[in-house]
């Protein structure tokens, strides 16, 4: 969308993707030290729960289950 001078005008619309963190449940509950956590981004519009994915562990040097948190 451009102007009469010709200068490109920013758009307004509202940004749906938000920067969730994702924390290993299985390492939590095993009361170990360290902490296992991911940093990704989610659609809120089209996943409006938490999200729950397997990563990997480097600590239990596995495949476990993270959860969303906050």
């Amino acid at each position: 969308m451009q102007n009469k001078i010709g200068i490109e005008m920013a758009k307004k619309t509202k940004d749906a993707r938000v920067q969730v963190i994702l924390e290993c449940t299985e390492h939590k509950a095993s009361g170990m030290p360290g902490m296992s956590r991911y940093v990704t981004t989610k659609n809120k519009k089209n996943t409006p729960g938490r999200m729950e994915l397997k990563k990997y562990n480097p600590i239990l040097k596995k495949v476990t289950v993270h959860k969303e948190i906050k």
